[in-house]
Order: structure tokens, then C-alpha cells, then sequence
């Protein structure tokens, strides 16, 4: 397929571009509780005006692509809550929606339509394992009436991120060919391996020659880790590398808490973009006082 053209593409090739950051961390600073199995997917229907509120907050810190609140949003994960298909299409493009809100009318802000992976929706950390036990092909038809919905809601470029296997991400890419909507591929790593084990160069090969991919790379991982993925990226695809790593702490899914401290830092970004990072933001725990240091550091600060 021929490569695909947009605005967020064509800013890419000028320069880097800001991500915003934990979108969770935001919405629990104001007040919000996430305690539920859906995460800040649950707000999308119970208080949809506090997501808009943290997308924002984002946009004043000096991000430029906002992630929706739909990492977590799943027609099985919200059918356990008794809600029905159509009401779950509704609030997958409403992410969507809400984002676009928050930027306002302004044209350099760009809306990613998140796309979390089938251990999201399990909310027991299994994204941080991956290996599920299911098929390339059953996971591409889980993945791909979420994606169809989102895609209807027009957003600028759909987030395929932490994702931490390949036979999913392999599932995503067949999911989302023939949307039309350009992608990115983000896999959680430890390390230089995918979280289910694989080597990040083996991983990000599924996406070397698909000009729906715009940028490659990885997220909700430690910084350290993140270092060593960009330049892998560059080496393995040719392809701008996107990059928005967690504060450092670790996620305890029993406990449902962050453990240890942040080991984020901003200046890590003057690496991360002399080494091919194009998308540079934060993920878990990374706020919009740390994202306005990373647009001020990169550059892109207005």
C-alpha cells in the first residue's frame, strides 16, 4: 500500500512531536477513582468531562498528540458492567470525541485513538506478560471490532501500545490494514526483549515495509530500557522511533499500586531524539509538569 500522507506524518519528518503523559495519573490528581477493573475507561461513561479536563491539562503542558482513554475500553469489559454493544461504540468514539475537544481548534494537535492489548482487558497485568494461550487469528478478531469503532470517530493516528508480545502485534496490524488510519507500534520491554520474551529487533521487524506504521517503538517501560529500544528502532524498520516510557516504578497488579521511585528525567530526551525518536512523551506516573519539561527540552515549547 502506498505510504500514507498526513499531517502528523509530515510533522514527524520536520521534527520531534510531544506525546502527553499518564493519562491515569492525571485523572487521580483530580479527584478521580480508578479502582475499577475498567480503569479511566470507566469515566468515559461516568464522567466523561474529567477525561477532557486531563487532556487539557496535557495541552497546556506542551503536548501535541493526545492518547484517548480507550486503552482499556473493550466490548467484553464493558459488557460485564450490562452495557450493550451500541452503547460501547458510543463511548469508543466518544474517546475519541473527547480528545478532539480538549485540543480545541487548534491544528498541531493530534489525536491518537489508544489501542491496549488483550491483557488490558483482562486487568489482572497480563500486558505485562503477554503469551495468552490465543491465536494470531483470535486475537486479531478481538482486536478488530474496537478498532473499527475508533477509526469511525476519525482520529488522527491509532496508539497500538503496550503491546508485549508479537503474535499480538502481528494480530493488531492485521486488525487495523484497510482502516485507511495511520498507525503506531509501541511493545512494553524488559530489557532488550518484549515482555513475552522475544527480541525487540525480531519484534519490530513486522512493521519494516508497512507504510501504515508511521513511527515504531515502545512504551510503559523503564526509562533505561527505553534508551537502548530507540536506536534499535532506526536500525531495525528505518522508521521514526516513538518513545514514552513510565516513570520507573513498578506496577504491583495484586495491590492494584506503583512500588519504588521515579526514575523518569527529562533529559533523556536530548538522546532519545539525536537517536531517531520522533514521538516523545510519557506513559504511567509521567505528569504535565514533566511533559512541559520535555517539550522545553526538545525544543518544541510554545
Amino acid at each position: 500500500m502506498p505510504a500514507l500522507v498526513t499531517p502528523l506524518a509530515a510533522a514527524l519528518a520536520e521534527g520531534p512531536v510531544i506525546l502527553d503523559g499518564g493519562l491515569s495519573n492525571q485523572l487521580a490528581d483530580q479527584g478521580c477513582d480508578l479502582s475499577d477493573a475498567l480503569w479511566s475507561a470507566r469515566l468515559l461513561a461516568d464522567a466523561p468531562e474529567q477525561i477532557e479536563a486531563a487532556h487539557a491539562a496535557y495541552v497546556r503542558a506542551g503536548a501535541r498528540v493526545l492518547i484517548t482513554a480507550s486503552y482499556q475500553a473493550t466490548y467484553e469489559g464493558f459488557a460485564r458492567r450490562g452495557l450493550g454493544q451500541d452503547r460501547t461504540s458510543t463511548l469508543l468514539r466518544r474517546s475519541v470525541e473527547l480528545a478532539r475537544h480538549a485540543a480545541g481548534a487548534r491544528q498541531d494537535v493530534w489525536v491518537a485513538a489508544s489501542v491496549g492489548p488483550y491483557g488490558a482487558m483482562l486487568a489482572d497485568g497480563s500486558e505485562y506478560r503477554g503469551r495468552y494461550g490465543l491465536s494470531v487469528r483470535e486475537l486479531e478478531r478481538f482486536h478488530r471490532p474496537r478498532i473499527e469503532a475508533l477509526c469511525a470517530a476519525e482520529p488522527d493516528v491509532l496508539a497500538l501500545e503496550t503491546v508485549p508480545d508479537a503474535d499480538e502485534a502481528e494480530a493488531l496490524l492485521r486488525a487495523a490494514a484497510g482502516t485507511g488510519v495511520p498507525v503506531w507500534l509501541s511493545y512494553t520491554v524488559a530489557g532488550g526483549t518484549t515482555r513475552a520474551g522475544q527480541p525487540l529487533e525480531q519484534a519490530l521487524a513486522l512493521v519494516a515495509g508497512n507504510d501504515q506504521v508511521i513511527a515504531a517503538g515502545v512504551n510503559c517501560c523503564h526509562p533505561r530500557d527505553a534508551d537502548r529500544a530507540v536506536g534499535i528502532v532506526r536500525e531495525t524498520t528505518g522508521k521514526p522511533a516513538v518513545v514514552y516510557p513510565n516513570s520507573g516504578e513498578t506496577w504491583d497488579s495484586r495491590a492494584r499500586a506503583w512500588r519504588g521511585g521515579s526514575a523518569f528525567e527529562p533529559a533523556r530526551v536530548r538522546e532519545w531524539r539525536s537517536a531517531g525518536a520522533r514521538l516523545i512523551g510519557g506513559c504511567c506516573r509521567v505528569g504535565p509538569d514533566r511533559i512541559a519539561e520535555v517539550a522545553q527540552l526538545a525544543g518544541t515549547a510554545r
